[in-house]
């Protein structure tokens, strides 16, 4: 009898942690972001909801965007939810976000979720920027045809670029960047926006990262 208590309590345990993590033997959730529209007055415009006037919606978590032409990068509305649109960029982009409390470890079945949305053949590529500084970007592609998607990334198998973060241009290839102690986690779109309409761009929604975290 105590055996089989002790067997259901571990199976109980084990469904508990499925539920908890997605599958079983992934990290937990790190962190989740759900953006925000920055304070305004008026109808929120394409120059009142910028990103630098405050995304993030957790206290935890900083957000950042890199490229010389990222200034018109601004928080919209679809479907319900808040998003990051980069349509009015006149330079490729990076979205990323930063634990202020751990690094991320990427390793392992580590997992980037994110509901996106890709039009007129505009692509995303996961981005990261490393403990010592330096960022690089991934060649797994996403794009989804227009529509809002749940897409997720795993950080095992690619082949990384040195990213440089100024001028958005993609280098020479990292060999084994060290993804055990991750600064930024984010995605990269490496053409600047088409404009409003169905044009080239991107939309960011909601953002889940499980993966292990780091102490600063």
């Amino acid at each position: 009898m105590k055996n089989a208590i002790f067997v259901a309590f571990l199976l109980s345990s084990a469904a508990a942690a499925y539920a908890q993590t997605g599958q079983a033997g992934r990290p937990a959730l790190l962190f989740s972001e759900s953006w925000k529209i920055p304070a305004h007055e008026g109808a929120a415009t394409d120059d009142n909801t910028r990103f630098s006037f405050g995304v993030t919606a957790n206290a935890n978590v900083e957000a950042k965007v890199y490229g010389p032409g990222a200034a018109p990068v601004r928080a919209a509305e679809h479907e319900g939810r808040v998003d990051i649109w980069n349509g009015l960029a006149t330079s490729p982009v990076a979205v990323t976000l930063r634990d202020k409390r751990n690094f991320a470890d990427l390793t392992g079945l580590a997992r980037l979720r994110w509901i996106v949305r890709t039009n007129a053949i505009h692509t995303l590529y996961p981005v990261v920027k490393l403990a010592d500084g330096s960022m690089a970007v991934g060649n797994r592609a996403i794009t989804t045809g227009g529509d809002f998607l749940t897409v997720e990334i795993a950080f095992g198998g690619m082949t990384w670029y040195k990213l440089d973060p100024q001028k958005m241009i993609v280098m020479t290839e990292v060999k084994n960047p060290d993804l055990s102690k991750v600064d930024e986690v984010g995605v990269a779109s490496l053409a600047p926006g088409g404009g409003h309409g169905i044009a080239g761009s991107f939309n960011l929604s909601t953002v889940e990262l499980f993966a292990k975290g780091v102490a600063r």
